[in-house]
């Protein structure tokens, strides 16, 4: 009896933290994936992780309160894992929802497949060409190894400090930002040229409409670069799993 009691503690403990990940996760936790889905690999996940990871404390001596801190626990780290993933992923449509708001493209939104809300169809675009490049080179074995390196470093029952995951989750923010500016950069200093080159014309013809050629050449410009350095979104790859690594509270 106390071997089941211990047993069926593990498992709702494992089952606690991947399905919180899972809420937040990048790609597993996407909209278009179906619940039925979704629970399917939870489930099964959970089977594997809770056969193979070892429970630090025993059933028998863990009372009602204390299962449902170690619960609440699980769920918490659960999400801050997934959350961690999820923002350092949000990266990419940061970066290029900057460059559309030099194109003057944040206006034209539409339906966002992936999370059902209404986006710019430039940054749908790329997002889901480094979703297809991220599962093209088994990106998706790299979220399954963070939940197995989680187990590895802290068994089911224990959990990293309140201050280490949220140090997590704030560096994150930060690589973020930093990483769309990376991203945005060649294309913000190109679209500056461009505005000190209009400048230059405004000053040398004035009779010409400035205003009025900026907008189809910026746009113009935006599309001809962006096709440029879509190629260059697979170079994201290798670093976006070094921050996973770096940022994870592991």
């Amino acid at each position: 009896m106390e071997l089941m009691i211990e047993k069926l503690l593990g498992f709702v403990l494992v089952l606690t933290r991947i399905s919180a990940c899972f809420l937040v996760l990048p790609v597993f936790g996407s909209r278009n994936i179906p619940a039925t889905i979704k629970v399917a690999m939870t489930m099964f996940l959970a089977i594997f992780f809770s056969m193979v990871v070892r429970l630090p404390v025993g059933g028998s001596g863990v009372s009602a309160m204390q299962a449902g801190l170690l619960i609440a626990g699980e769920a918490f780290y659960g999400l801050a894992l997934g959350l961690i993933a999820n923002v350092v992923f949000a990266a990419v449509r940061l970066g290029v929802h900057i460059v559309e708001q030099e194109m003057g493209l944040t206006m034209s939104e539409v339906l966002d497949p992936l999370t059902g809300d209404s986006g710019e169809p430039l940054s749908m675009l790329i997002e889901m060409l480094f979703i297809v490049l991220f599962l093209g080179v088994n990106g998706h074995h790299l979220l399954l190894m963070i939940l197995s390196r989680s187990y590895d470093n802290f068994p089911a029952g224990s959990i990293p400090t309140i201050p280490a995951m949220t140090e997590g989750i704030i560096k994150s923010g930060t690589v973020m930002f930093v990483a769309a500016l990376q991203m945005a950069a060649p294309m913000l200093a190109i679209f500056l040229l461009l505005k000190v080159v209009l400048a230059v014309l405004a000053r040398i013809v004035p009779e010409m409409d400035v205003l009025f050629m900026s907008f189809p050449l910026t746009v113009g410009l935006g599309l001809l670069m962006a096709g440029i350095f879509l190629p260059l979104v697979n170079g994201f790859l290798p670093e976006f799993s070094q921050w996973m690594g770096k940022l994870l509270p592991l």
